[in-house]
């Protein structure tokens, strides 16, 4: 069982009564903090519903949550519709249609995503549809595995020899190797580049980089259509159970609690319903914190295998949520520290630092321009602000609110560093690189 993952207390004089429509869903939540009297009396709602999209993935569990312990409809959402998108893809799409054309207002989505659609570098005839970032879903609890060929290699994060073994299949074959990630420019096509070339693998030239939606990846390497993925569990642990291939990290080897996915809404959404954004977002913090809790990961992990939600084996998923890892070769850590985070560690708060990460990451694989104005881009899709005001009013102790915007300079495990003040220096450091022409 986790042991650090931190509650969230007050001391007993500074304790108030939940209040509101969810009373007896939250206040089982161990450590959740205290909602203040004041919330109860926070504007209504312009509308009660809204629809929103997820993947089945661990790091949606917020979502899953706030549906199924009433969150949503303790903050007077009461017609909240988590629906489930086929592929990061159809996620686009239906954000990029709105629930008025029958799409949806907003998801549990990839970071970069938000800016990618907001550019309309992803979408149909480039069109842009403004997207706004309200939290961090996630920090890590990312996997890239590798097929069960590779067993005597034992790969991890020092791939050298996994990437001598790809270039010598793709000679006596003929034929290429293929590396699966979930959506072009999205979280793990960008940590499965960087593992890559941190290890002098080009992933535009040695191999090539496949899409596959998360929920296909195990049955795609069981026939053999590549020798290594990146995503979300559960399926990093299913294809161990399966006996089809083995974990080689998991991603916070590459960037200790690195940002992963967001809560995002269509920003039309936001303009026209503050107060419903508001309370969309307060119930998924508070969803955090209770997945964030050591006592309740087990039930999460049963909430993560329902029908409705991953539809996957509870053996699946269960170890992962608590932390401990069996990557399939030999390597077995409890209570890792490299465990999924849904609330410790600031997990919630959008850094606007780690955004211009993504950016200047998609900048460096072309696809993003070099010439893109980060600054306003970042402005208009980081709504930050808008969690800050949902975390005083939910009372959130002061120290869990950061002071900054950046979480300062970022350390990978190459050695690189990414400082938010010069990413122009970072870029240029990196040797592997595929940047448009100006």
């Amino acid at each position: 069982m986790n042991r650090n993952a931190s509650s969230i207390t007050r001391a007993p004089s500074r304790r108030t009564v939940l209040q509101g429509a969810g009373m007896l869903a939250a206040a089982g939540v161990a450590g959740l903090l205290p909602v203040r009297h004041a919330r109860a009396q926070a504007a209504a709602p312009e509308t009660r519903a809204a629809k929103l999209g997820f993947i089945a993935l661990t790091d949606a569990a917020p979502l899953f949550v706030a549906d199924e312990k009433g969150f949503f409809k303790k903050h007077g959402m009461t017609e909240v519709e988590v629906q489930k998108q086929s592929s990061w893809g159809a996620t686009r799409d239906n954000i990029v249609l709105g629930s008025k054309a029958g799409g949806i207002d907003g998801a549990h989505i990839l970071t970069p995503m938000p800016y990618l659609i907001t550019t309309g570098a992803v979408t149909a005839n480039n069109v842009q549809v403004p997207i706004n970032i309200l939290a961090r879903l996630n920090l890590g609890g990312q996997g890239i595995s590798v097929a069960r060929e590779y067993q005597e290699l034992k790969v991890g994060v020092d791939a050298k020899a996994f990437g001598h073994a790809l270039l010598a299949k793709r000679v006596k074959t003929g034929k290429p190797v293929n590396a699966a990630m979930t959506f072009p420019g999205g979280t793990h096509d960008l940590w499965i580049r960087y593992w890559m070339a941190a290890n002098a693998v080009d992933p535009n030239r040695d191999i090539t980089t496949i899409v596959v939606p998360p929920a296909q990846m195990v049955a795609n390497m069981k026939v053999g259509s590549m020798d290594t993925f990146c995503v979300c569990e559960p399926w990093n642990l299913q294809l161990i159970h399966q006996k089809i291939g083995y974990t080689a990290l998991t991603t916070s080897e590459l960037w200790m609690n690195h940002p992963e996915k967001a809560f995002a809404l269509r920003a039309d959404y936001v303009q026209a319903n503050p107060n419903a954004t508001k309370a969309l977002l307060k119930a998924v913090m508070e969803a955090q914190m209770w997945c964030e809790d050591a006592k309740n990961r087990a039930e999460v992990a049963e909430i993560c295998s329902r029908r409705r939600w991953i539809n996957a084996p509870v053996e699946d998923i269960v170890d992962r949520i608590k932390g401990d890892f069996d990557y399939g070769s030999g390597r077995v850590e409890h209570n890792s520290r490299f465990q999924m985070r849904y609330w410790k560690d600031q997990a919630s708060y959008p850094f606007q630092s780690h955004d211009l990460w993504f950016l200047t990451e998609n900048i460096r694989w072309g696809y993003l321009p070099p010439g893109l104005d980060t600054k306003s881009l970042i402005a208009k899709v980081n709504r930050e602000d808008i969690w800050r005001q949902c975390a005083k009013e939910l009372g959130v102790d002061a120290k869990d609110i950061p002071a900054s915007t950046s979480r300062g300079v970022e350390k990978f495990f190459d050695g690189k560093v990414f400082d938010p003040a010069n990413p122009r220096k970072y870029l240029e450091s990196l040797s592997i690189k595929y940047i448009k022409s100006a």
